[in-house]
């Protein structure tokens, strides 16, 4: 990849606001964790793939607010990386740049801020442990398909499906909502009881899912 005017862009202002966020009383290693990033999205080119890399910065703070159980603040950034990931298709269709980039970084954003989110929660109480688990593991198992595939000389086709991003978005929903009823004060059981039955059901529809699109020719991942 070469140097791309609109990544550096993007990575100059979200180091901006890390700055900011730090002298403000943030957790220093966040600052560390966009720096990462941005060294990364600096070589990453397209509109739609910044918007998509954002929930790649977004995962250092979702995990610092979850551990100190600000979980109000928490909730909106789920709400923030909820919408780059409803609208970063939207944009690239708009700009008539769909890729194979955009497909294979968008499944690899969603794993980091998910860990970042839901570990973060978890370890801040918002719910169990082995939720939060289940939750990463959803994103982890395709990523370990697609780097099989490749290690057996396939090329897969990475793509979004619908059933991949509906199950994102839901578990965001109920993730997020759970760290939004706390962070409101409200008792978010009933939330997470439900989370419990419906995120491990979402998990294994989308390995199923997987299973099947990787037999296919071209070897598919969906994510």
């Amino acid at each position: 990849m070469r140097f791309s005017r609109v990544g550096a862009g993007a990575a100059l202002i979200w180091l901006a606001a890390g700055t900011v966020w730090m002298l403000a009383g943030g957790a220093p290693w966040v600052l560390g964790w966009l720096i990462v990033v941005a060294a990364v999205g600096a070589f990453v080119p397209g509109l739609a793939n910044q918007v998509t890399l954002a929930r790649a910065y977004l995962a250092a703070p979702a995990l610092a607010y979850g551990i100190a159980g600000q979980f109000a603040a928490l909730a909106v950034v789920v709400a923030v990386a909820g919408l780059t990931d409803l609208v970063d298709g939207t944009v690239a269709r708009r700009l008539g740049s769909p890729s194979q980039l955009g497909g294979a970084l968008d499944p690899v954003v969603d794993g980091l801020f998910m860990c970042g989110l839901a570990f973060g929660a978890a370890l801040g109480g918002a719910f169990p442990v082995w939720l939060a688990g289940v939750a990463v593991a959803r994103y982890v198992l395709p990523a370990l398909a697609g780097g099989a595939l490749l290690a057996a000389g396939r090329r897969p086709e990475l793509r979004h499906t619908l059933t991949g991003q509906v199950s994102t978005v839901l578990i965001l929903v109920l993730l997020g909502g759970a760290c939004l009823l706390r962070g409101l004060g409200q008792d978010p059981s009933g939330l997470v009881a439900g989370a419990e039955v419906a995120i491990p059901l979402l998990a294994v529809a989308t390995w199923a899912h997987l299973a099947w699109a990787a037999f296919g020719r071209p070897a598919r991942v969906a994510v």
